[in-house]
């Protein structure tokens, strides 16, 4: 029998069988009732995002502007412009790219309280194709000035991350998945922090700096490599890419001085690049691999098998490991030769 998750309507065993989405809209629907500012915006796809539980909870404050994203962007910064507190919902692609403009300047450029929570992230919409992958949606959000940026791992960090953005001011985007994603947490109180990234393991050879679906299989693969290979494996959940928490990277890397990153999105302008700017910033040297999605359009196919495709799966993150552990690299212990 699942214990009960302080601060939420649902069990553990519920987390493991609701979409990151159903608890979304569970969340909001509990968020609707103490905070009365809250409306809530879908473009024709409040099933498939799941706020249309908001909307049948609250349907004077619920809007369906129909298949017009870019109009339903424009809609929440009026909303927010009038003291209301827009929770609004779509694909990501259609966020990023069609709702492009509306978001970054009618939300953004007017720093705007509008939080907008993003479904089928990735390659989570695997067997729809290339027009419903998003592997750009990190890299154009965390460029955007004013904007938050949040990837969850799970049901439950969702949920944190939902309750987190109501007192978060400014724009906030949170990117999740569409289907039944691992649950690696099991309750809230783990202490989520935008801004702040979580601890998954302590290590001392090769950290793993993770975001959304890669959290669960990195975890797995840091125990597989400690039981197979002696390995002291340290995983960080950057569940925040914007801000990113440089302190935990810095950290990571002064302390093992091997870092990969890993992320269910391209491997240019993610949580990579973010990564990447804060060691180049430095001036310490460390091996450093980026591992997500190639340079490319994805295939088509069920996302478990596009995220082993991609190398995202425990197995394939034990063999990155395994490679970058035998790359050769300077040992200094001061390091006042590489500033």
């Amino acid at each position: 029998m699942a214990k009960e998750v302080t601060g939420t309507t649902w069990t553990v065993y519920d987390a493991n069988t609701m979409t990151q989405a159903e608890i979304y809209g569970s969340v909001l629907c509990e968020l609707g009732e103490k905070y009365p500012k809250i409306v809530g915006l879908s473009a024709d796809l409040a099933k498939s995002t799941k706020i249309g539980v908001f909307g049948d909870k609250f349907p004077d404050r619920f809007f369906n502007v129909g298949i017009a994203e870019q109009n339903m962007f424009g809609v929440a910064a009026g909303l927010a412009k009038s003291g209301l507190l827009p929770f609004v919902s779509t694909m990501a692609a259609f966020t990023a790219m069609r709702g492009l403009e509306q978001v970054r300047t009618d939300i953004c450029y007017q720093n705007l309280n509008v939080k907008i929570i993003a479904t089928h992230g990735g390659v989570s919409f695997g067997a729809a194709g290339t027009t419903h992958h998003c592997t750009e949606d990190i890299s154009i959000m965390r460029s955007i000035a004013n904007m938050t940026v949040i990837v969850p791992a799970d049901g439950i960090e969702t949920a944190c991350a939902v309750r987190a953005a109501v007192e978060w001011p400014g724009p906030v985007y949170i990117r999740i998945g569409r289907g039944f994603e691992p649950t690696y947490y099991q309750s809230e109180d783990y202490g989520f922090k935008i801004g702040k990234a979580q601890t998954i393991s302590e290590g001392t050879d090769i950290t793993l700096i993770c975001c959304g679906i890669t959290v669960f299989q990195a975890a797995e693969a840091a125990k597989m490599l400690k039981e197979q290979d002696g390995l002291s494996v340290r995983v960080l959940n950057m569940h925040t890419i914007k801000p990113l928490d440089e302190e935990a990277v810095m950290k990571a890397v002064l302390e093992t001085r091997r870092i990969i990153t890993l992320e269910d999105h391209n491997i240019y302008g993610g949580l990579g690049s973010a990564v990447a700017d804060v060691i180049a910033k430095s001036g310490k040297g460390c091996a450093f691999e980026k591992a997500g999605i190639p340079d490319c359009y994805c295939v088509v196919g069920y996302p478990e098998d596009l995220y082993c495709h991609y190398g995202l799966d425990c197995d394939s993150i034990v063999t990155k490991v395994r490679e970058v552990m035998g790359r050769d690299f300077e040992e200094d212990e001061s390091w006042e030769d590489e500033v």
